[in-house]
């Protein structure tokens, strides 16, 4: 609740009314989140006796925990919230609200994994990666390409949460250092739009670079960091007799990666969208040319 509270002014600080929207949609949601976790760690007390939120038992309980985290993390069908916040905020908030923001539900997901309802959770986590793939294809602002992208690897730590957390938690880091690059390269380059994007070459080359090999590494292409948490969570998941739940994720991730090719596309194009050195010749008729002579 002190992050929540920390962060509301640096989303609402432009003072326009999409700021405050954002502002006021991420203050709603995430203390309905909190007032959830609370209510699930009532009712385990009143069934149980006991307190502690990381030892719940009773059934109802979990489920209400497993959504609460869902709502605060941002998972399909709670994810409604973030592609809306991320939008109205600026890019450097934006970066905040998509890694260090995350830390504590993610923090809460790690301690709690064992309470958690499995087949939920793995349901969530599903749809999450295939509503941020398909919901990231026909966007043209970066923040919300973003934000979809947010919730379509937050599907692939989701999963393997129960199993492994601390593959979770590799899986997070990684993200959240190719997403800060992300986010501060589109902010040295103030590109807001992918039309915006597609005349940084000439001015940043070197920014660009990096730019495409961060995106390439974010839709897990071999041999890039990106592979590396996608691969092992994958190996795991096999070990768990998880074979089809793999098969669907592994299948559902090259829908990221065509947003993602489209973004490395427009941030390495070479050639500005208008050509303008067109030459014309001037006709003029014999009277006009004699007087101009």
């Amino acid at each position: 609740e002190i992050n929540t509270l920390a962060i509301l002014p640096l989303i609402s600080k432009s003072h326009h009314p999409r700021a405050i929207e954002a502002a006021t949609k991420y203050f709603l949601v995430q203390a309905a989140a909190s007032a959830l976790v609370l209510f699930s760690s009532m009712t385990n007390a009143w069934h149980t006796g006991q307190w502690d939120i990381t030892q719940l038992t009773h059934p109802v309980s979990c489920l209400i925990l497993t959504s609460a985290i869902a709502m605060k993390l941002g998972l399909v069908p709670f994810h409604f919230w973030f592609p809306e916040v991320l939008q109205g905020s600026p890019l450097t908030t934006g970066l905040l609200l998509s890694t260090i923001m995350k830390l504590p539900p993610m923090a809460l997901l790690f301690m709690t994994s064992p309470s958690l309802n499995p087949t939920l959770l793995t349901t969530m986590a599903i749809l999450s990666t295939a509503l941020g793939g398909w919901m990231g294809l026909n966007q043209t602002q970066t923040r919300k390409i973003l934000a979809f992208s947010s919730i379509s690897h937050l599907g692939w730590m989701a999963i393997i949460v129960i199993y492994n957390p601390k593959l979770t938690l590799l899986n997070f880091y990684l993200y959240a250092l190719m997403t800060s690059t992300v986010f501060l390269t589109l902010n040295s380059i103030k590109a807001l739009k992918l039309s915006t994007l597609m005349t940084t070459w000439t001015k940043a080359p070197a920014l660009n670079t990096m730019l495409l090999l961060t995106l390439l590494s974010l839709a897990g292409l071999p041999p890039l960091t990106g592979f590396l948490p996608k691969w092992l969570i994958i190996q795991e998941l096999t070990k768990q007799d998880m074979a089809p739940a793999a098969t669907i994720i592994s299948l559902l991730s090259l829908l990221g990666l065509f947003f993602y090719l489209r973004l490395a596309y427009c941030a390495t194009i070479t050639l500005p969208p208008h050509t303008t050195n067109h030459m014309k010749l001037w006709y003029t008729n014999k009277p006009t040319s004699i007087l101009v002579a």
